[in-house]
């Protein structure tokens, strides 16, 4: 297989797990907790979640910039909220008209991979 084929698979394979990782924080979240304490330990924990991935992802693979990197991360997540979350589960778009349900997620997971892609780029 080609390599830059490989690549693209192994990011969209770390963009899926974040995903799926952050879906069961919301699913568990709402089966024991409130809605509003949900979507704030979702906040917190998203960012947390890619964080961790994006550090195991520069060290083993680094097919891609801390830029490219965030962007593929954050493109998989919005794509999948939309089309899985938003109009296969929910049937809804109001989970987007959330700034902590969504918009502060996004922006931290784009941070998050980022900051940490700059930061394992610059010790080496």
């Amino acid at each position: 297989m080609h390599k830059s084929i490989v690549a693209k698979l192994v990011v969209l394979a770390f963009a899926f797990v974040g995903w799926a990782l952050c879906g069961a924080i919301m699913g568990i979240g709402m089966a024991v907790t409130s809605l509003e304490n949900t979507l704030m330990i979702h906040a917190i924990g998203a960012p947390i979640v890619f964080g961790i991935l994006s550090l195991i992802y520069f060290r083993k693979f680094n097919y891609t910039t801390p830029l490219q990197t965030a962007l593929a991360f954050l493109a998989f997540v919005v794509l999948m909220d939309v089309f899985v979350v938003a109009l296969l589960i929910e049937k809804s778009f109001a989970m987007f008209t959330s700034l902590l349900g969504t918009w502060i997620p996004f922006a931290l997971i784009f941070l998050s991979t980022f900051v940490t892609g700059v930061y394992l780029e610059r010790r080496t």
